[in-house]
């Protein structure tokens, strides 16, 4: 594998080599190549040797495998693995977690229904944490009580990512359905984390049909 420098990675924007788009490197998934072939999903982005960039969606990895872009882009036959999109899904989601649990250990995190409350009345909240699987029901209960007693209607943001058996691990307690985080770099962190999982999920039907060259003519890499 090509061990130079990576061209092009020092500049503040990366491009897609799915849409031809441009964008911050936060926002795409660099992908390597391993000594046998294999596409691998570089999201720490620290691996050495060529890149390839594609937004971090599942519609533009989707697209990126079927469209050959990492053949074309690494110059070399590339073969992803046949499970690239969920591998990629599992990567992003595992990273928030871990980052979850650092926050949970800076001790920014707090569960039970008491003292998230007191969380809540104490304000300076980073976000809300609901379980995929809460009751409709709990979740609503626990969001009017934050329209109730913070400002602007509540606005930290809201987390529905994980289930509650991830965030049991994640925070290290059992039955865990609700979370709060207080203000903090490592809550800060996570929040990038968690976003980039939801852009990831979001539906896209704005990757154009054969988009995958730049205006080089060349699959963007880096």
């Amino acid at each position: 594998m090509d061990e130079r420098p990576r061209a092009g990675e020092d500049g503040p924007e990366r491009t897609c080599a799915v849409t031809g788009r441009k964008g911050p490197p936060e926002t795409m998934i660099r992908f390597c190549l391993s000594p046998e072939g294999v596409v691998v999903p570089d999201l720490r982005r620290k691996l050495p040797g060529r890149g390839v960039w594609v937004s971090a969606r599942r519609a533009a990895v989707a697209e990126a495998v079927r469209r050959q872009v990492f053949s074309r882009g690494f110059k070399a036959k590339a073969s992803p693995p046949a499970d690239l999109v969920s591998l990629v899904e599992r990567l992003i989601e595992e990273d928030a977690l871990q980052s979850l649990s650092i926050a949970n250990k800076a001790g920014l995190a707090v569960a039970g229904t008491a003292k998230i409350e007191a969380a809540i009345r104490a304000g300076r909240l980073a976000a809300l944490i609901h379980a995929r699987d809460a009751s409709p029901d709990g979740v609503a209960k626990l969001e009017r009580f934050a329209r109730a007693n913070l400002r602007e209607e509540g606005l930290a943001p809201r987390i529905n990512l994980f289930l509650s058996r991830q965030l049991d691990l994640a925070l290290g307690r059992t039955n865990v359905i609700h979370a709060a985080l207080g203000e903090g770099e490592a809550s800060a962190a996570f929040l990038l984390r968690a976003r980039r999982l939801s852009a990831y999920l979001a539906a896209d039907s704005e990757i154009p049909p054969g988009a995958a060259k730049n205006q080089g003519g060349e699959a963007a890499i880096g």
